[in-house]
């Protein structure tokens, strides 16, 4: 249990904004400098925060990665990652996340041959998505694999004995989002989001919302033999409020899945900013703006001026 000075300094170190450098290594609270160096994307301005709520504990993780790549899908030029995810029934899911999906993503970027990158060159726009949805799908189902086969304990499949429910009641939402000095990529799943701000004005890139209810969710929901029950709000055999998510074993395979809504876009000088953020934000705000959340919240914000 935490005393109340641990309980205060924890929410303290909540509440900091952190600004990452280019580099990529450690977030600074000082002012970094821009550089642009060869190869390199202009020095990312971002900014991240975590607001415990009135839930038991804090299950949201944020992972910053800058330059974390240069594949071929980019012409060797470097990409930034962000991500949010927000957990339930316990951060683990939400922690192998933090530590793994970007990871399997440079993985699965670096796996783009040469000679997949110059045959985009004939049909280069449609050629282009349909690798970074790729990659993005794969990554989010490699991380699914590790967050159903990896007990709170640390082991993973038959080396552990705990045979926990935690495991099979755990999971996260995700939204993930990599910029290119081209492109904006975002592959979302869950309740979490992902908005733009671009000349003034908001634009959801989560295009959709997975929600139990949605028509087309509700329809492969009890094509696999699950139900949709409302308690409070439409659930998944009543218990969770999401139909696609990370982890959560108890649900699969049949009825949940964890493929990603990815949104593919071209970066414009409009383009203001980007903002990751998990539900306990946007169900309390508007995409335009708005108060207060009982939910706890993580935000990420990046200056597109700046990147």
């Amino acid at each position: 249990m935490l005393n109340d000075d641990d309980d205060n300094d924890m929410q303290q170190k909540s509440r900091e904004c952190r600004r990452v450098s280019s580099t990529g290594s450690k977030p600074s609270t000082s002012h970094t400098q821009k550089e642009n160096q060869p190869g390199k994307l202009p020095c990312a301005v971002i900014g991240c925060i975590s607001v415990a709520g009135r839930a038991r504990e804090m299950e949201d993780t944020v992972s910053v990665r800058t330059n974390l790549c240069r594949p071929n899908i980019t012409q060797q030029q470097p990409v930034h990652f962000l991500a949010v995810y927000d957990g339930h029934g316990g951060p683990h899911a939400a922690e192998l996340c933090k530590d793994r999906m970007h990871v399997f993503l440079e993985e699965e970027l670096m796996r783009v041959s040469d000679t997949e990158s110059k045959k985009r060159k004939q049909n280069a726009a449609v050629e282009l998505e349909d690798m970074w949805r790729t990659a993005m799908v794969r990554s989010f189902l490699r991380m699914d694999e590790v967050a159903l086969s990896t007990c709170v304990c640390g082991r993973v499949g038959d080396d552990c004995d705990c045979r926990s429910l935690q495991v099979a009641l755990t999971g996260t939402t995700a939204v993930v989002a990599v910029l290119t000095d081209q492109h904006i990529i975002v592959a979302d799943c869950g309740d979490s989001r992902a908005v733009l701000c671009r000349g003034g004005r908001a634009v959801l890139v989560s295009l959709i919302k997975w929600l139990p209810d949605r028509p087309d969710e509700l329809r492969r929901i009890e094509a696999a033999g699950g139900r949709v029950i409302f308690q409070d709000r439409p659930r998944v055999e009543g218990i969770l409020a999401m139909s696609r998510v990370i982890g959560d074993g108890y649900f699969k395979p049949a009825v949940l899945t964890a493929v990603p809504e990815i949104s593919f876009m071209e970066r414009d000088p409009e383009d203001e900013c980007l903002i990751l953020a998990t539900d306990g934000l946007w169900d309390a705000m508007s995409n335009q703006l708005g108060p207060e959340s009982f939910n706890n919240i993580s935000v990420i914000v990046v200056d597109l001026k700046s990147s």
